[in-house]
């Protein structure tokens, strides 16, 4: 490390040890670096190592990779368990084991750090307490949306009003779930089950609705908070947001602000598996907006039979589609499809196991993106103008698919309980060929543009990132 770079601030990035949460920060962290501030980035030894194989990842003058250790059963002989089959195993490993390995790794970098950018969802780590001991201020980074910390926010607030957990498994099916909650700043009359799923806890002790009311407090003891948004998107929920929190900082989409500001990035890897070429390959000979994008996520797992709907609701739907599946979206197993499917598929179908994301999205013969509501991908969505049909299966997935749908009306949705072909097939119509999609493909491009100015000279999420810079440096 040269004298200059000893002169610069230097931040210590750590992210949740899961795909999206990766990109969100290496990004973020990306940024930071071009306004000339020194970078540690410390994944997991298992996601670093995913990271170098597929991205070629790699030390740069003021930026450098760090790993501690994970859970020895996370390993494979050829790569790595996926995230999805062992979530838990992982939580609770790095519950125990992670915060002396982050101690020592922090204490002994040659360079003392002046800066914690930490995963918001990482909290129940005792990262408030880490940056104390070390004595080094902390920033949470929320990589979901405003609306989608909110709804982690009243976890504790739904508690103390006894709203949750839930005194009755009956509530689960009599509708109490759908009982609107009309005093949450920003996002009035959203219903109960649109919310994260810790509302159908039905004990105060159910781990998930712990873990997220620790992350909620946490979120009060940090006085510097960065969101993965920009202000046009969610005004009045930002709005409220700092009323709540002294300093928050709206700094999205991040791909826009390094497209504006890194124009010859050194890197450009963040994806922890291998990208498959081919897919853009195949959408060049296609029409403009003729097809639809189909990707579920890095962590999302369902049945073989919701595998075959969806299928045979695509094929149905006669339209092209690119159609991301990941080895083990099945139940966490490989994916075996029926040769009758797959020959169907094959006529207008392209399917991959991973792709560029952003790359595909941004392609003019994309007209549609069947998602999970992962706030990445929706942002990313957003970016490019696409409209999306939502299925959310968990976490904030079902909060950004509320808010796609009635607040931004670039959305629609595919409830979770009712996955079948005709349904699939029918809103895969709406959106790729009626009036609706039409409006909603508008609503998508205005969106866009409202993005590109807040990413601009003089743009809300341009202002927020130079002002956390100026702030760290």
């Amino acid at each position: 490390m040269n004298s200059t770079d000893v002169k610069k601030p230097h931040v210590v990035f750590i992210p949740f040890p899961a795909q999206s949460h990766i990109k969100c920060m290496l990004k973020l962290a990306k940024l930071l670096h071009h306004m000339g501030i020194n970078i540690t980035f410390i994944n997991t030894h298992s996601n670093h190592k995913l990271l170098e194989k597929s991205s070629g990842i790699h030390d740069l003058d003021g930026f450098h990779f760090k790993m501690v250790p994970d859970s020895p059963s996370y390993s494979t002989e050829d790569g790595v368990k996926h995230t999805a089959a062992i979530g838990a195993e992982l939580w609770i490993y790095l519950k125990t084991t992670f915060f002396d390995s982050f101690l020592d790794l922090v204490s002994g970098l040659e360079t003392p750090a002046n800066c914690i950018v930490c995963d918001g969802f990482l909290s129940y780590l005792n990262m408030v307490y880490a940056a104390e001991k070390l004595k080094i201020p902390l920033i949470l980074f929320w990589t979901v949306a405003a609306c989608g910390f909110m709804g982690v926010y009243q976890a504790k607030v739904l508690m103390e009003k006894g709203i949750i957990p839930l005194t009755d498994e009956s509530y689960l099916t009599n509708g109490y779930l759908d009982m609107e909650i009309d005093w949450i700043p920003g996002m009035e009359a959203i219903r109960l089950k649109d919310l994260w799923n810790f509302v159908r806890a039905t004990k105060p002790t159910d781990p998930g609705l712990k873990y997220l009311r620790k992350t909620a407090e946490a979120a009060d003891k940090v006085s510097h908070m960065i969101i993965h948004t920009f202000e046009e998107l969610e005004a009045r929920l930002v709005k409220e947001l700092r009323i709540i929190f002294p300093n928050v900082y709206t700094i999205g989409p991040l791909q826009l602000l390094l497209n504006k500001e890194t124009e010859n990035s050194s890197f450009n890897g963040y994806s922890l598996w291998n990208e498959e070429p081919e897919c853009v390959e195949w959408l060049q000979s296609k029409e403009r907006d003729s097809v639809l994008y189909v990707n579920f996520g890095s962590l999302t797992v369902m049945s073989l039979q919701d595998l075959l709907e969806f299928g045979w609701g695509l094929v149905n739907s006669n339209h092209y589609f690119l159609w991301i599946v990941r080895t083990d979206l099945v139940d966490g197993k490989p994916v075996v499809l029926p040769q009758e499917l797959e020959e169907a598929m094959s006529k207008k179908g392209f399917i991959a196991s991973w792709c560029s994301q952003e790359e595909v999205l941004n392609h003019p013969s994309v007209g549609g993106f069947l998602t999970h509501g992962g706030w990445g991908s929706v942002i990313e969505s957003l970016s490019a103008g696409v409209p999306m049909i939502c299925c959310p299966f968990a976490g904030d997935q079902r909060t950004n698919c509320r808010q796609m749908c009635k607040e931004w009306e670039v959305g629609l949705e595919i409830e979770r309980n009712i996955v079948n072909r005709d349904v699939v097939e029918k809103v895969v119509r709406v959106l790729m060929e009626g009036a609706e999609g039409a409006r909603m493909r508008k609503k998508a491009l205005e969106w866009k543009k409202m993005a590109e100015m807040a990413t601009g000279p003089n743009g809300s999420s341009y202002l927020d990132a130079k002002k956390l810079a100026n702030q760290i440096l």
